[in-house]
């Protein structure tokens, strides 16, 4: 399977924020027994984008079909980034992170820099992302520093020749399934993810990705990576798993099996869909939109193409309740919402409340039905666990927060 992302769907997240991957190190090495942990940080983007649930529904749709979709940086609204090391001595670059892609590549912006521990593989790789954009180069192994705690030795990385999309970044980190790289090189049939070789390497002991958010609006609008397991003291209670899902095209991504309900109303029966940190919105199939839509009296305002309510309505929101895996998570009517000090970054009026479900543009059905992006992550933390095929979701201080 070839990657076809959209690049501008991948990075045409909201103009909301980045986030950026600061590379501290840790005062002492960590064993293979343990986890470590890279601290997010979030920045307010400043210009802006007009549609963000367009931009949102752009990267699904090329999900749908089966391809690999990376953020599309100009016109993201929210994007996370690290700066990594590659080579040794280490060259910095600014790369995105998405847990919906695989491949990590760099020179969108840097050049790179090759050193005694950079070797050409003597292969290509090529990546299409569904909006006629692409990025491909050649392929080398190199050391690879996330910080002092996560050195990769001969991790596989793409060097681009060409590349778009990627404006004010040097590449992608990519935290996806191993599966989504098949395809991407000439002489490989799949290459392994970053994920995968800490733990081949036996730096972690688990393949298990933690990732922590806070809201953007809160006081501490930070977030957090953790390798090899999760961070106990980021959640309240236990972490709740559910396999991946059999059903496709979800189940090549982090893909769950899924219902909603809008207070007692069910508006999507259990069905297939994914769990997305490169999609802002929570994105629900078509039918499953228009209960929703008719459930809260909300109108679509064309100029963020979110949907719209006013404070009275807002007043009478009931909660959204997610069941997966026996267990239910309540998103609360405050959780709905974009929030109204950042309503000027998607084009909103600075008094407007904005709903942060989407339209899916696809009806239920479709293998991938739904997609809890970061306005649901950052109210539950998540793991991504290869090892065992499986998805977890935990309860944080920010679940019921009303920051927003």
């Amino acid at each position: 399977m070839v990657p076809s992302r959209s690049l501008s769907s991948l990075l045409a997240l909201p103009a909301l924020a980045f986030l950026s991957l600061s590379a501290s190190a840790l005062p002492h090495p960590r064993t293979a027994s343990s986890t470590a942990a890279l601290k997010l940080a979030v920045r307010i983007n400043s210009y802006g984008i007009k549609n963000i649930a367009a931009a949102d529904r752009a990267r699904i749709q090329v999900l749908q079909a089966g391809g690999s979709s990376s953020v599309n940086a100009a016109n993201a609204a929210m994007i996370y980034t690290a700066d990594i090391g590659v080579g040794s001595p280490a060259t910095n670059y600014t790369l995105l992170l998405d847990t919906g892609s695989s491949n990590t590549w760099i020179g969108a912006g840097k050049s790179y820099e090759k050193t005694a521990t950079s070797q050409d593989t003597g292969g290509t790789f090529y990546v299409t992302y569904g909006d006629q954009s692409y990025v491909s180069g050649e392929e080398y192994t190199d050391t690879v520093t996330l910080n002092s705690d996560l050195v990769i030795d001969n991790q596989s990385i793409g060097v681009a020749s060409a590349s778009s999309g990627m404006e004010g970044l040097d590449g992608l980190l990519g935290l996806g399934p191993v599966d989504l790289t098949e395809g991407t090189v000439s002489n490989a049939n799949e290459v392994p993810t970053v994920t995968d070789n800490l733990y081949i390497q036996g730096t972690i002991s688990s393949e298990v990705l933690g990732v922590f958010f806070a809201p953007a609006s809160s006081d501490d609008s930070t977030g957090e990576l953790t390798f090899g397991g999760y961070d106990a003291s980021k959640i309240t209670g236990s972490v709740s798993y559910v396999p991946i899902t059999s059903t496709s095209p979800a189940s090549a991504y982090w893909g769950i099996d899924q219902s909603i309900s809008y207070g007692s109303t069910s508006i999507l029966a259990e069905t297939a869909g994914i769990v997305d940190t490169g999609t802002t919105l929570i994105l629900i199939a078509s039918d499953a939109f228009s209960k929703y839509k008719s459930a809260t009296g909300a109108t679509l305002d064309q100029s963020t193409g979110l949907l719209q309510i006013t404070s009275d309505q807002y007043s009478q929101l009931s909660s959204l309740y997610f069941t997966t895996g026996g267990v239910t998570y309540e998103l609360t009517p405050n959780g709905q919402i974009w929030p109204r000090s950042l309503n000027s970054a998607i084009g909103g009026t600075t008094d407007g409340i904005y709903l942060v479900v989407a339209d899916s543009g696809s009806a239920s059905g479709s293998g991938l039905d739904f997609t809890n992006g970061y306005c649901f992550l950052e109210r539950f933390y998540s793991v991504y666990d290869t090892s065992n095929s499986q998805v977890g979701f935990a309860t944080t201080e920010y679940t019921y927060a009303t920051t927003n």
